[in-house]
């Protein structure tokens, strides 16, 4: 490890390979809201984060864990599901008076078709104004899930609806 006077300790976070300064600098100067998603081997986590001087302060959330309260009875961490995460997330930011956000996939990477591109269409088809390539969302048939088994679209279809009633 280098000595001396000169030598600067990087930050805890970039040393963990936990936070890229600065790309996280260009979406916070952009003004709008941060859409943070993060993805685990288990669940989606969506939020909608904005910039305070005293930390960030999550304007609103969903997590694929609620979605089985809901009545889904598939993995939380497939296509399907991170759609309906990012989709019951658009809908709660919409009701917080939220129309716009910035994707921010954290250090993930931006495979096309992808988890967090998933969950990026279920906020666009919520209603939310998020800038984006067309080409990177994940195509319909996979969405509905029919890689994984027939009966998906239909629970999709059945979560939706009752997202659209409440």
């Amino acid at each position: 490890m280098a000595r001396g006077p000169r030598y600067k300790v990087p930050f805890r976070r970039r040393r963990e390979g936990r936070t890229d300064y600065r790309s996280r600098q260009r979406l916070l100067r952009a003004g709008v809201p941060r859409a943070v998603v993060r993805r685990s081997l288990k669940h989606t986590s969506v939020q909608l984060v904005s910039y305070e001087s005293q930390g960030d302060q999550v304007l609103a959330s969903a997590r694929s864990k609620e979605l089985e309260g809901m009545g889904w009875t598939y993995s939380g961490a497939n296509l399907p599901a991170a759609y309906l995460t990012g989709y019951l997330a658009g809908k709660r930011a919409l009701a917080q008076g939220i129309e716009s956000a910035v994707l921010d996939i954290g250090r993930q990477k931006p495979v096309k078709g992808s988890t967090c591109f998933s969950a990026l269409a279920g906020m666009v088809d919520a209603g939310l104004e998020i800038p984006h390539g067309e080409d990177v969302r994940p195509s319909e048939e996979r969405i509905r899930g029919m890689h994984i088994d027939e009966g998906i679209g239909k629970a999709l279809d059945e979560l939706i609806d009752k997202m659209e009633a409440d």
